[in-house]
């Protein structure tokens, strides 16, 4: 609102702004339909926030270079590549992959053997999906990501040396999916690595061997998940927050920026902390936190003079004098 221009829109989805209306020069605005009387063209909206998202969509489009693939491109004669594909320079697609209608690789995207892409997939340059991955329908991943690296995976040999473990199960991605940059999402040892249908991962985040990251998730950045935590619908995993692993995260779960979460956190509950609790409790107990030394110094004066008011009142010993004698 602070920004906008006559020639632009704005919007209003949280009412804590609305004193800024008065002040925007917008030439309009989407607002809830609650609001009451503005001072600029409204458009009444129930969620102005994705409606806002939605005239974004309208106005920005952003380039999709030409259907066809590069000279520089290097394509395997036995991959599949369906109708409409664009592929850049450099990009590197294995044997016996499958590539959906509509796909944009660009450059320096590499796809190794025997991965299955749907349609409309949209890779962005320096992407790695390793073997034998799947990736479903309308997958967008940004750049420097890495689908299917091997997840961290080492025995023990007497002498004390590590053994690497195979990392056998694939990565798969279902429909909807978005992963942003420079994250990765680490096959399995055995089994799989499955991220569902419309979860979205901000960038630089981890996700460990034979994950599950639930329908619809939100995980924001450089969060990190240990191998087979199991992550149920539309949890929301603040930034910074660790997983130990194998674990479950249950449906609608909210967990705070930098919380450490070390064992099951129940469906619809809120924690923060680490190790992470209630967020209402903590919230209380952060606020505490500073105050801790004051506290502790008042303690100790009072515990002195108890000691002081307690040697007071004793009775002498035998023998000895009584006050006053």
């Amino acid at each position: 609102m602070d920004a906008a221009g006559p020639d632009q829109i704005t919007f209003l989805a949280n009412p804590r702004y609305a004193h800024k209306v008065k002040d925007t020069r917008a030439g309009a605005i989407i607002v809830h339909d609650s609001v009451g009387e503005l001072p600029i063209p409204a458009l009444l909206s129930r969620n102005p926030y994705l409606d806002f998202a939605r005239a974004l969509g309208l106005f920005y489009q952003a380039p999709r270079p030409p259907a066809g693939i590069h000279p520089m491109a290097v394509i395997s004669e036995l991959a599949t590549i369906g109708e409409n594909a664009s592929i850049g320079a450099f990009a590197v697609v294995g044997p016996h992959v499958s590539i959906g209608r509509d796909a944009v690789l660009h450059p320096h995207v590499v796809i190794y053997e025997g991965v299955t892409i749907g349609d409309d997939f949209l890779a962005h340059s320096h992407v790695t999906v390793r073997e034998h991955c799947r990736i479903g329908n309308r997958v967008i991943l940004q750049n420097g990501v890495v689908i299917g690296g091997d997840g961290f995976g080492f025995a023990k040999r007497a002498d004390g040396t590590h053994y690497k473990i195979p990392q056998s199960g694939p990565t798969i991605l279902e429909d909807d999916v978005e992963i942003q940059s420079l994250t990765n999402i680490d096959r399995a040892t055995v089994g799989e690595t499955r991220v569902r249908r419309g979860a979205k991962i901000d960038g630089l985040v981890q996700v460990g061997h034979a994950c599950e990251v639930g329908e619809d998730n939100i995980i924001c950045s450089q969060a990190g998940l240990a191998g087979s935590t199991i992550l149920e619908k539309n949890v929301l995993l603040a930034g910074q927050a660790g997983i130990s692993g194998h674990l479950t995260i249950h449906e609608g779960a909210i967990v705070y920026a930098q919380s450490g979460i070390g064992g099951d956190v129940a469906a619809g509950t809120v924690v923060s902390g680490s190790p992470a609790f209630d967020a209402s409790t903590w919230r209380r107990a952060v606020t505490v936190f500073p105050r801790l030394p004051e506290i502790l110094r008042q303690m100790r004066q009072q515990e002195r003079r108890i000691a002081e008011l307690e040697a007071a009142s004793r009775p002498p010993a035998a023998g000895q004098p009584k006050e006053g004698q």
